[in-house]
């Protein structure tokens, strides 16, 4: 049996993958689906003082207590920040790295850095207008490629405004040499142009390389696809 943990991006949250945890869980691996701290059902707690670093540690707490080893940690978008720093913090416990259309880190950089241009997009959405520029107005769910009526009203509902720090906040990775030593695979949504770029950086290292022929939000356009890949890389 395999330990999944699924680490959504930015403005989502677990909830993102409730098309996915019952194709996986069929196959008779455990599946996890934290939502990062202020975001989701846990957008009560968002604050400021939320960054990178709160959600790296949401993430290890998880495999803490739930005393998971061996995991296959996929992260989706921002969620590829996040489990590229756990699993240099925490990589006796990780079997596989999986990067879904995701941010791959680099040392002392910040999504901002990784991302060009994505600052001046951030401070154009900050929502100053209610004295929290600290808090970023999500996308409409179509940016992301999402057609289908009854998904976008199902996001809507649920899109949560992202913490500024998140994405200002650098990545310190402190054990390159453990890390490097995790096998790591990229899927990218090929719909998707903003991350190709990303895609390409992954290829050019040489990591194992997927496409999905959709856009941004795989886990909502086409859960049954994505978890084919899923299954084929850990099986």
């Amino acid at each position: 049996m395999a330990n999944f943990v699924l680490v959504h991006g930015s403005c989502h949250g677990g909830w993102c993958w409730k098309k996915v945890t019952p194709l996986i869980s069929n196959n008779g691996d455990a599946v996890y689906t934290p939502t990062l701290t202020g975001l989701g059902e846990r957008s009560h707690l968002v604050s400021r003082d939320i960054g990178l670093d709160t959600h790296i540690l949401d993430i290890i707490q998880v495999l803490e207590y739930e005393d998971l080893n061996k995991v296959i940690l996929v992260g989706h978008s921002y969620g590829g920040l996040v489990i590229g720093s756990v699993a240099a913090k925490v990589p006796g416990r990780i079997r596989h790295l999986i990067y879904l259309d995701g941010y791959i880190p680099e040392d002392n950089k910040s999504a901002f850095e990784v991302v060009p241009g994505l600052e001046t997009i951030y401070k154009r959405r900050a929502l100053k207008e209610k004295d929290m520029e600290w808090l970023v107005a999500p996308y409409e769910p179509e940016v992301w490629g999402v057609t289908d009526p009854m998904d976008i009203q199902w996001m809507k509902t649920r899109l949560s405004p992202m913490p500024w720090h998140t994405h200002d906040q650098a990545v310190r990775i402190t054990s390159s040499e453990a890390l490097n030593n995790i096998p790591k695979s990229y899927i990218s949504c090929t719909e998707y142009e903003d991350f190709h770029f990303m895609a390409q950086k992954a290829k050019s290292a040489g990591w194992d390389y997927h496409e999905l022929t959709t856009g941004h939000d795989a886990m909502i356009t086409v859960p049954n696809n994505l978890v084919q890949i899923l299954e084929k890389l850990t099986g």
